[in-house]
């Protein structure tokens, strides 16, 4: 078992820096509100630590789940920084769906620290981190992700490497890519199915098990169909990942026109005050128009 120190306690960090307490490791938390950290303590032991360069002290492994690059670099850098506090050798794991640009400066940053560095995007959501059931996509060295792995599936139904560092984060691009497309559908599907007096129920039962069927579809289908939005990835964050993947393409020369224009349709929904409903509210947005 490993000396672990995991940074930040959000939706997703907090249950999988629980599945590393309870898998054995021996864990030191850091959350930028203290009062999250002393729960997650008195919930699964371990202890906390006011700074992450002391959280990371003397840890073999360092994770992080946090809110986006400035969050990231904040935690990383400067003198309260979890590089200042992390030995040579250490391994450093983000977890935080970030700009492929930061991930590079970050991993330049620890090599001159001689500390590993690895970008391990998740996607699953807070679901798929509280049942241990997240997909990890990383990028960096072989050898530092051939360390890191075993930690990482304590809550991991799918960890793999696909490339050098960045690699991890332009995969997770990918992730939310598809994914803006296919909750843009399944709202106009089913919001045709309402305008048109059918059973949505019953018009999901056959069209699932057919070339329309996925996750989208089996998971949210119900809740959208309930006008209920408090069920998944919330909007705010989708517009944080959808922005990063937009000006992505621009630097690789990609064409997104369905993401761009599915990104203006969660700027709409913002506008109605749905800011922190999931992503599947773009049903809302149609019935509004509707």
């Amino acid at each position: 078992m490993a000396k672990l120190a995991f940074l930040g306690l959000g939706v997703m960090g907090y249950p999988m820096a629980g599945h590393l307490q309870a898998a054995g490791h021996e864990v030191c938390v850091f959350n930028r509100t203290a009062a999250k950290a002393d729960k997650w303590v008195s919930e699964h032991g371990g202890r906390s630590a006011p700074k992450p360069r002391e959280a990371a002290q003397g840890a073999e492994f360092v994770m992080a789940c946090v809110g986006n690059d400035d969050d990231l670099r904040s935690v990383c850098l400067g003198d309260d920084g979890a590089f200042a506090g992390m030995a040579e050798g250490a391994i450093f794991v983000d977890h935080t769906t970030v700009s492929a640009k930061v991930t590079r400066e970050l991993y330049s940053a620890a090599q001159a620290r001689g500390v590993g560095f690895v970008d391990a995007p998740v996607s699953g959501g807070q679901a798929g981190a509280e049942n241990g059931q997240l997909s990890i996509m990383c990028g960096g060295d072989e050898g530092i992700y051939a360390a890191a792995e075993p930690v990482m599936t304590v809550y991991a139904k799918l960890c793999r490497r696909i490339g050098e560092s960045g690699a991890g984060q332009m995969t997770k691009m990918a992730n939310q890519i598809a994914i803006a497309g296919l909750v843009q559908g399944l709202s106009e599907a089913l919001h045709f199915a309402e305008e048109a007096g059918l059973d949505g129920r019953a018009v999901v039962e056959v069209i699932s098990q057919g070339a329309a069927g996925s996750w989208q579809m089996s998971n949210r289908y119900e809740t959208m169909l309930d006008d209920k939005w408090n069920h998944g990835f919330a909007v705010d964050w989708m517009r944080k990942d959808l922005g990063i993947c937009l000006d992505t393409a621009d630097e690789v020369g990609a064409s997104l026109p369905v993401t761009a224009l599915v990104d203006q349709f969660y700027k709409d929904v913002q506008k109605m005050g749905g800011g922190r409903w999931d992503t599947s509210s773009l049903l809302a947005r149609l019935r509004k128009l509707g």
